[in-house]
């Protein structure tokens, strides 16, 4: 039978395909942010030390600045006896002098005198008067201390590139005399919804058929946090001219765009032929081989990455999550996936599915089992229901109930 005229076929490609083989070229530029604004940002360059940290030993423990020599043999039955010195005062460069022989009192975190290799810890001594200590306990070099380049030699890496910056980050980088770093610009991220259906979420009363826009603030969220600044480019009816000029207006300023299409097949055909009008290279694919989420486009036109999702809500963030999300990090300079958080729990029923096909399923954990939840690609409650999902592998025909399974929790 003749195809129908104009109809866009799925040229289906596998996830791991489009995952490892759809890699398009743009990267934000890089601008300087003060170190306070560096949380989740990502360093354009590895930023090292320029002086060793701490920059000068220091007691970890208190008690006893000694040399550790002085103190081998000790025990509580035939304690050492050491001349107290003085102290080593906080925030000061010592001004007692270790002898032979000698310790000086100390407290966590204060300076080491010159010419002592070990702090004993005060509960492993005795006072035997003002002037003498007991140790009751030997120390080897180094212990009780740390050395002045411990946290970081001259010229070591503090925060690499590639990898966004957490808040142990941040104190690393306070502690170097780091004020303010090279970072990736965030990408900006343009969405755009289609469907007659739409009308904006903050539309207080609905008419006959009419949808909030719900997909646009989901994915809103999750741009956030993959890095990106999401920018809104509208609703626009199913309808090629208007969806054609809304994107090429919207391609324009961002560095990633996004466009949830209407769920009928007239509407999926306008958007592959909207997004093919772009420019060049264009459709990469045109269907992933995934449930829920089957009708994605992702193509590459005058250097923005394209992303075309289902207009299921389910399925447009499903998609989103799994291979837009990567995307978005990428452009803005992530080249390290973050580690997401995961939890081994038994499968509570069969899960059926087809070979060749990745299968998201949403779970919710209930004790150590996953009970798997269905529903409508357009149920939102399946997600808010959820406490993470897993994944059924393509070569995989269905897990049976009671096997182990990998949830991915969401955060």
């Amino acid at each position: 039978m003749a195809a129908r005229q104009g109809r866009e076929f799925f040229a289906v490609r596998r996830v791991s395909e489009a995952l490892e083989g759809f890699r398009p070229a743009r990267r934000t530029g890089v601008e300087r942010i003060p170190l306070e604004q560096g949380l989740g940002r990502v360093p354009a360059e590895a930023i090292e030390a320029g002086a060793p940290l701490p920059g000068f030993a220091r007691a970890t423990v208190d008690g006893y600045a000694v040399r550790a020599a002085d103190t081998y043999g000790a025990s509580e039955g035939m304690p050492t006896y050491l001349e107290l010195s003085g102290e080593s005062a906080m925030g000061q460069e010592p001004e007692v002098e270790l002898r032979p022989g000698g310790a000086v009192a100390i407290a966590t975190g204060a300076p080491v005198p010159p010419r002592a290799d070990a702090v004993v810890k005060v509960e492993h001594t005795n006072a035997a008067s003002e002037e003498l200590i007991e140790v009751l306990r030997p120390v080897a070099p180094g212990e009780g201390l740390v050395r002045a380049d411990e946290d970081a030699a001259p010229g070591a890496v503090l925060a690499r590139p590639g990898r966004p910056l957490r808040a142990h980050d941040l104190g690393m980088l306070a502690a170097a005399g780091v004020t303010t770093l090279p970072a990736c610009a965030r990408p900006t991220v343009a969405i755009a919804s289609t469907g007659d259906e739409l009308v904006p979420a903050t539309t207080a009363d609905l008419g006959a058929g009419q949808v909030r826009d719900a997909t646009a603030t989901a994915l809103s969220a999750l741009v956030h946090e993959a890095g990106g600044v999401p920018v809104f480019a509208g609703i626009v009816p199913d309808d090629l001219d208007a969806l054609t000029g809304t994107l090429r207006a919207a391609l324009a300023g961002a560095d990633v765009l996004v466009v949830s299409a209407g769920s009928s097949v007239g509407a999926r055909d306008a958007t592959a032929a909207a997004v093919a009008a772009l420019g060049e290279p264009g459709i990469w694919c045109h269907g992933l081989a995934l449930r829920p989420g089957k009708p994605t486009i992702l193509a590459e036109c005058e250097g923005v990455p394209v992303i075309g999702l289902p207009g299921n809500p389910r399925s447009a963030l499903v998609v989103f999550r799994l291979v837009g999300m990567p995307i978005v990090r990428a452009v803005g300079g992530w080249s390290e996936p973050p580690v997401e958080p995961t939890v081994r729990a038994r499968l509570a029923r069969d899960l059926p599915s087809s070979t060749g096909r990745l299968d998201i399923v949403q779970v919710e954990l209930d004790g150590d089992e996953a009970v798997p939840l269905f529903g409508s690609s357009s149920l939102l409650s399946v997600l808010t229901a959820a406490d993470g999902y897993l994944v059924v592998p393509e070569a995989a025909t269905g897990l049976a109930a009671g096997s182990e399974v990998e949830v991915r929790l969401y955060r």
